[in-house]
Formats: C-alpha cells, sequence, structure tokens
C-alpha cells in the first residue's frame, strides 16, 4: 500500500466518521456546520441527509475500494466545495467554519482524485 492509498482510506474514514457523528450526535453538529437540530423534524433531516449521506459514500468506498469509487467520493466534495465557495459569496457567509470545511473539501477531492 501506498502513501496515496493510505491518504485515500483516511478521506474515506474521515467521510465515514463525519457521517456517524451526525446521525448519532445531530444536536452537536451546530460548532461546525452552523445547523441547529431545532425540531424533531429539522433532527431527522439532519440524520437522514447528513448522516445517511456519508455514511453511505464511506461505506460504498469501503465495500468497493476501486479507483472510480474514490473518484465519485473526489467528484462528490468537489461539488460539496464548488457549490459552498458560491455560496459563501451570495450568502456573504465568509465564516472560519466555512473557510475551514472549503479547504478540508479542497484537500479531500486531491486526495481522492490521485
Amino acid at each position: 500500500m501506498n502513501f496515496i492509498q493510505i491518504l485515500q482510506i483516511i478521506a474515506v474514514v474521515v467521510t465515514l466518521l463525519t457521517g456517524l457523528y451526525s446521525l448519532i450526535q445531530p444536536k452537536k453538529i451546530k460548532g461546525f456546520t452552523g445547523l441547529e437540530a431545532s425540531s424533531p423534524r429539522a433532527t431527522t433531516e439532519i440524520r437522514a441527509v447528513m448522516g445517511g449521506t456519508f455514511v453511505g459514500l464511506g461505506i460504498a468506498a469501503l465495500v468497493f475500494p476501486v479507483r472510480e469509487v474514490y473518484l465519485m467520493l473526489g467528484i462528490t466534495y468537489a461539488a460539496i466545495g464548488a457549490i459552498r465557495a458560491v455560496s459563501m459569496v451570495l450568502d456573504k457567509s465568509m465564516e472560519r467554519s466555512n473557510v475551514i470545511s472549503l479547504i478540508t473539501e479542497v484537500i479531500l477531492v486531491v486526495i481522492l482524485v490521485l
């Protein structure tokens, strides 16, 4: 296993852990997302969309550790990052947490598409 493959596995684990944290602790993600689980409906949405999506992507990459799946995950992070960057400008949300998320997404894209 080479260094790039190790980084890709770390990226997959980060994806999976992000999903699990959103799934298990939806009320605690406000600190890094700004989203608040202020009602049962909001809590379900955080668990389903953030938790479910990232858990599903992480599991897919662990079950099918092939280049195409890593590329798919990288493209997903690229789309999230691109939309975040545009939204940060349009919504005037140049907050530290958004910048950190954007930098993290760019790093994950680079790792996953290598």
